[in-house]
């Protein structure tokens, strides 16, 4: 039988929070918010302190006003956040290859090959944690199990708690040992599951379903009756500490997106068309400068309700072209009853893959090649920056001008 994997889970504290703190440290100690300050505002982060008070990620600007009157908005800078996140996860690698990022600022290692080199794994978390601070001056949080489920919920357990009088430390680095899972996992609030959201906790709540434990003991028949068979035996096998995942390193991108909350809701189809070509249009340029075309085209819209809704379309051919982007993307809006008004709206493409790899067929010789004119605008937004050049309709607010 092969030795259990040694799974790490780190996550940076307040990521970008505590990234704005270093250029702005009179700050430190107060109930800082990264995200728009206005009245169609979203909070992107929270210090420990302004958690305190209730805020958290996600949650409306004017709601954490309310909570937190006092509370410090800080406009975002994701230009920044990268370039931290890319030296931190350097660090990661220092260690292990198998680093799988979820995000700018948390990823799993199997550093299940390091432990002669570095020793066991939560001496390589306690490295990894002083190291990145000593070089960023940011503290993570570190998770060490055998499994990438039980390895993030022990990063939770090791991070800054808070409280009415601000946060409590953490542990920094939370361990469980082999042979300990069910005595970590069973005590734990069901809601701390993968999958586990506000319905599927309702749902868990009418079987009398409260922990972790509860689940467990309830007969697998019981749980796919109630959440249907996929969902039921995942949430089953997670109770039991059963997750065989493997660490995937370098995925590479996923997807490529961008969305936009505005200031007041645009009230039907026609009044999203600029935003749609210009969104289509700045996420084709990302696609090419990454050197990926996309087979998959998302949209994305937020009612004022907070309702959510997408919807995607899979193309025959991939592209990288913001016209073509946009064309599918009006053609997937117009299939939306827009009544209500829209708070937020997104176009974004997945199905990646790298320029040249898809094979050609009869269809392309008729399709329209915008390839040259990319690539013209491409150059002089290189040379004179990005709003040197755009997309014809946003040239004036009263533009006709359609696909």
């Amino acid at each position: 039988m092969s030795p259990p994997r040694t799974i790490l889970h780190i996550d940076m504290d307040a990521f970008f929070v505590s990234v704005e703190l270093l250029r702005r440290p009179e700050l430190r100690g107060q109930p800082v918010v990264v995200g728009g300050s206005g009245n169609r505002g979203v909070v992107a982060a929270a210090s420990y302190e302004a958690r305190s008070h209730g805020i958290f990620s996600a949650m409306p600007s004017t709601r954490a006003r309310r909570l937190c009157p006092h509370a410090v908005f800080l406009p975002g800078d994701h230009t920044l956040y990268g370039e931290v996140s890319r030296r931190v996860m350097a660090v990661f690698r220092s260690y292990t290859p198998l680093i799988e990022p979820l995000s700018l600022d948390e990823a799993f290692l199997d550093v299940s090959g390091a432990l002669r080199l570095f020793g066991d794994g939560p001496t390589i978390g306690a490295r990894i944690r002083r190291e990145v601070f000593e070089q960023e001056r940011l503290w993570c949080s570190v998770g060490v199990a055998a499994s990438k489920f039980l390895a993030k919920l022990a990063s939770e357990q090791a991070k800054p708690k808070i409280s009415p009088n601000g946060p409590i430390n953490g542990t920094g680095v939370h361990v469980v040992e082999p042979g300990r899972e069910i005595d970590f996992l069973h005590p734990l609030p069901i809601r701390g599951l993968w999958g586990v959201g506000p319905a599927t906790n309702a749902r868990l709540d009418r079987l009398g379903v409260q922990t972790v434990g509860d689940l467990a003991a309830l007969p697998v028949t019981a749980v796919t009756g109630a959440l249907g068979d996929a969902s039921g035996r995942h949430l089953h096998n997670l109770a039991h500490a059963i997750d065989h995942r493997e660490v995937e390193p370098d995925g590479g991108t996923k997807s490529i997106s961008h969305e936009e909350t505005f200031e007041r809701d645009r009230p039907d189809t026609e009044s999203l068309h600029g935003d749609l070509v210009r969104m289509a249009d700045a996420v084709a340029a990302r696609l090419r400068q990454a050197d990926l075309q996309a087979r998959t085209v998302t949209i994305k819209v937020r009612f004022p309700d907070f309702e959510t809704l997408t919807r995607r379309i899979t193309l025959k051919r991939p592209t990288d072209s913001g016209v073509e982007i946009a064309r599918e993307a009006k053609q997937l809006l117009a299939k939306l009853d827009l009544d209500r008004g829209v708070r937020l709206f997104g176009v974004g493409t997945s199905q990646l893959q790298p320029v040249g790899a898809r094979q050609l067929t009869f269809d392309d010789a008729a399709a329209p090649q915008w390839t040259e004119a990319d690539a013209a605008v491409d150059s002089i937004r290189r040379r004179f920056g990005d709003h040197a050049i755009g997309p014809g309709s946003q040239r004036r607010p009263d533009s006709g001008k359609k696909l």
